[in-house]
């Protein structure tokens, strides 16, 4: 192989070292709450006091700053390995400063917030948020499908079904699954192993979901971000590329008729308690909306906790990652309606070579081209075959042009006196 122009040597190093202070620092893992808080707010209404174990993040900023020493913001590679840089070094000032109201103000500069405007200068995502749980407030879902939609099954099956899946998917890359007791959640999933709760129940639905979000998305763009020998930071999860992570995980539980209703509002609630937390609602605020919305007051507590880890309690700065997965589902859906409009199809496979932000694909796309960066082994079934992906795209493209209020008008009026049918939905 001929030797690599002495740029990219750089641009290579850089690299590493940005991936060496990414792997010195975890963000959840930094941010976790004592339990003994969940059951003195449900025994007393007594709000959290979460302290947190000190992180040092010495490392972090050194390796940031040899990185710095290396790139040359020369093209697109240098604009990407810039921004990373940025990202990873705001993420470890964002960790410094939990509990307090800076925490917020790095949160905002990594994951944005929710009255932000997309590229268009129009579209945000509390207004989305608010449009699905206005629609889908008081939905009866169990009405949707007929013959059995909420089947039970156990921890002991949902893995034996998982394990099938990810055995045809993954082969011998395929993450080890076990079956705990020490996770407050049904499942957690990484690259290497799949934890599920044995106490938990589970539907058919929520294979399908774990299958398409979790593994055939993180988990395979973990692994093929791994594989980069070059460039092995594509295989970390830095803030700059959470949205788009999730954003992708999202729109393939929809591409693959994984999501459900109930789902879809769980994660526009997420926007709309951060938005309250930011105009100032404190943690039994936020807690009481949520209480509301499911009536579970250990559920509601959890949700909760999700927006204000790190933050402040008494309100206005928030922890704003959740709003990711509704506003990553917008840039992704967008993106992938876009290149398809343009011919550029080929581009969306680009997306599985690791973790990367849409404004990465110009630099990745070049290392491509030059070799550098290798093309992705692990992606799900509908990003392998683009015939359906395309044909949708094509057609969703032009319901931008079709008026819905006046179809809505014509068919409010036409079937008001038409009998319900097999169950009302609302």
């Amino acid at each position: 192989m001929p030797a690599l122009p002495a740029l990219r040597e750089r641009q290579i190093k850089a690299a590493g070292h940005l991936n060496a202070a990414m792997s010195s620092i975890r963000i959840l893992g930094s941010l976790i709450w004592d339990e003994d808080h969940k059951k003195a707010f449900l025994k007393s209404g007594s709000l959290p006091k979460p302290q947190y174990e000190a992180v040092d993040l010495k490392a972090c900023f050194e390796h940031v700053k040899d990185a710095r020493q290396l790139i040359e913001n020369k093209g697109v590679v240098g604009e990407w390995l810039t921004r990373a840089a940025e990202s990873i070094e705001t993420t470890a000032l964002m960790l410094g400063a939990r509990g307090t109201a800076e925490f917020f103000t790095h949160s905002s500069k990594l994951y944005g917030v929710p009255t932000e405007t997309l590229i268009d200068r129009k579209t945000r995502v509390i207004d989305l948020a608010r449009h699905m749980d206005d629609t889908l407030n008081g939905l009866d879902v169990t009405n949707l499908v007929i013959d059995g939609y909420e089947k039970f099954i156990d921890a002991k099956e949902f893995a034996e079904r998982l394990r099938i899946q990810l055995d045809y998917h993954f082969d011998d890359a395929r993450p080890a699954i076990k079956l705990v007791s020490d996770i407050p959640s049904k499942a957690l999933a990484g690259s290497k192993r799949i934890r599920i709760n044995k106490d938990a129940k589970f539907t058919l639905r929520d294979v399908d979901q774990l299958l398409q979000h979790e593994a055939l998305i993180h988990v395979a763009t973990t692994l093929n971000g791994k594989r980069q020998s070059n460039f092995p930071l594509l295989g970390r999860a830095h803030a700059r590329v959470t949205e788009i992570q999730e954003g992708l995980a999202v729109f393939a539980e929809i591409i693959s008729g994984a999501m459900d209703p109930r789902r879809f509002r769980r994660l526009a609630d997420r926007v709309i308690a951060i938005q309250m937390s930011i105009d100032g609602a404190d943690f039994k605020e936020v807690f009481d909306y949520y209480r509301d919305c499911n009536n579970d007051p250990e559920v509601a507590y959890d949700n909760t906790r999700r927006i204000f880890r790190g933050g402040v309690i008494s309100g206005g700065a928030p922890f704003t990652k959740d709003m990711v997965y509704l506003n990553g589902l917008l840039r992704v859906h967008n993106f992938m309606r876009t290149v398809v409009k343009l011919g550029r199809a080929d581009l969306i496979r680009l997306i599985f070579v690791g973790k990367l932000d849409l404004e990465d694909i110009p630099a990745l796309a070049n290392l491509v081209s030059e070799g550098l960066v290798e093309r992705p082994k692990y992606m799900p079934p509908w990003a392998k075959d683009l015939r359906f992906l395309v044909s949708y795209m094509s057609y969703s493209g032009f319901l931008n042009q079709v008026k819905l209020p006046g179809f809505q008008a014509y068919y409010e009026n036409a079937i008001s006196d038409v009998p319900e049918l097999w169950g009302a939905l609302g």
